[in-house]
């Protein structure tokens, strides 16, 4: 059934904080359980979330974060869903056009565990919110909000927001943030739609609270600060996309954003001025014979570092501590600006198999160092599987770095322990823990004398090229 809503009032209590680029602050208290018609975003089984741990990271609030940011206005200690138009048992619609022009209202909410199909829509938001965390956790504001455990199914159609705070699609699965949690099963499946947002908050796809996501051949282009055009925030989810163009043009505003596992296959992915990837915490990316490109050249909230694939953990509470991981196999990432790869306050493995590394704003294929975050160490693990590597290795002297190297892997560079950030500040000057391993069919060359804690492999596999490898103070005899 399609129906006009005015006003259902969800009261939320909310976790109130604000996501910067990479980085977020939390205050408040935890979500109590709301009442009304529409599925709450409570914390399960009628109870609250529980407050997260970690402590907030150093700096002032503002500016929104990488996907998931707060808009001007931060957030609200209640809010109430509207929408131009509500489904709220199973149907099927095609050619239907879905607008709304007021602030905080939904174009369109699907609020029903029933299944439901659009095909050609089109939906038109306009409208500012300041509902800040309400629309990043919950879907205020959305242009399309799922939720209450729908299976919705999207083909074609046009999806526009000019707003803040305006997600063009918003997949909530009722966890009430809860990290970890399962949802509600509420299932968003598009396909073959063009989904274009140009406000601050406003991503392109967005999933949150154990939501499910599963995109085909999109176009999605974001224009707005902290507007990943693949978002997620609290309470994660999974989403998986394949094929299709995403593109972003903010600040804090990544291809891909992750709190959530993230699978992407044969997509092209570009961010014109932020990271092409940032992993908050323990949550995943998987890309598959995609092609990224990334041109980071400003540092936006806690960052002091320009990079590509950024993976770290801000404590904030969007993300639970522990390993992150990203993996790519195939297709290609170019990096224009910065570092290729930076790890900072977290657990990071990264594995790479068949990728084309193009480092055209630097040499500096990898760092491991401290940045604007604190509360966990700098680990990476490297895992490179017929892999060619170039450029240097920076880790810091209170980092770790393993890499392992088989299946015919090559690795042309150095690594050092002297970092500085893109402020021009010192951040190490002696290397960390480094232990390197290769398998009988990979090759290291140096380009600089390399100082490391320990070496596993056949000294001949390494080629000296006039500079010396030291391992544990000592240097390696047998190299080429």
């Amino acid at each position: 059934m399609f129906r006009k809503i005015t006003a259902i009032l969800l009261t939320i209590a909310m976790l109130f904080s604000i996501s910067l680029c990479a980085c977020a602050e939390e205050n408040g208290q935890p979500p109590e359980p709301p009442s009304g018609d529409m599925t709450p975003p409570d914390g399960g089984n009628g109870q609250p979330p529980e407050m997260p741990g970690g402590n907030p990271p150093d700096g002032a609030p503002g500016g929104g974060g990488f996907g998931g940011g707060t808009p001007p206005g931060g957030g609200t200690s209640d809010f109430t869903y509207t929408a131009a138009t509500e489904v709220t048992e199973a149907a099927e619609q095609a050619d239907q056009t879905y607008q709304s022009e007021t602030a905080d209202e939904s174009a369109l909410i699907i609020n029903t565990s029933d299944l439901v199909t659009f095909t050609n829509p089109t939906v038109i938001k306009t409208g500012d919110s300041d509902g800040g965390d309400n629309c990043n956790f919950y879907g205020l504001n959305a242009g399309l909000l799922v939720m209450g455990g729908s299976t919705t199914n999207i083909t074609g159609g046009i999806i526009e927001t000019s707003a803040s705070g305006a997600n063009g699609v918003f997949s909530y699965g009722g966890n009430g943030g809860r990290n970890g949690a399962e949802g509600d099963g509420t299932t968003v499946n598009i396909s073959d739609t063009i989904i274009t947002t140009t406000g601050d908050g406003s991503g392109g796809i967005m999933t949150t609270g154990g939501g499910i996501t599963n995109a085909s051949n999109l176009t999605v282009t974001t224009s707005g600060r902290s507007s990943a055009a693949i978002r997620t925030d609290r309470g994660g989810g999974v989403v998986t996309v394949d094929g299709g163009t995403y593109t972003t043009n903010g600040l804090g505003s990544p291809a891909i954003y992750s709190t959530a596992d993230i699978t992407v296959k044969n997509a092209t992915l570009v961010s014109n001025l932020s990271e092409g990837v940032c992993i908050e915490g323990m949550n995943s990316i998987t890309l598959e014979n995609c092609d990224m490109t990334a041109n980071n050249t400003q540092c936006n909230g806690n960052a002091t570092f320009h990079d590509t694939i950024m993976i770290y953990q801000s404590m904030s509470g969007d993300a639970d501590s522990g390993t992150s991981s990203f993996t790519m196999t195939g297709g290609s990432l170019t990096s224009q600006s910065g570092h290729m790869f930076h790890v900072t306050n977290t657990h990071a493995v990264i594995k790479l198999s068949g990728v084309k590394l193009i480092n055209e704003g630097s040499d500096i294929l990898l760092s491991v160092c401290d940045d604007g975050w604190n509360g966990a160490s700098n680990i990476a693990e490297v895992n490179a599987d017929g892999q060619d590597l170039e450029g240097a290795i920076l880790v810091g002297d209170n980092s770790t770095l393993t890499l392992t190297m088989t299946n015919g892997s090559t690795f042309t560079g150095y690594i050092s322990g002297e970092i500085e950030n893109a402020k021009g500040e010192t951040v190490s000057t002696e290397i960390g823990t480094v232990n390197v391993s290769l398998d009988e069919t990979s090759t290291w060359t140096l380009t600089a004398d390399t100082y490391i804690t320990s070496f596993e492999g056949n000294a001949a596999n390494v080629t000296g090229n006039g500079y010396t490898l030291y391992v544990n103070g000592a240097a390696l005899e047998g190299i080429k």
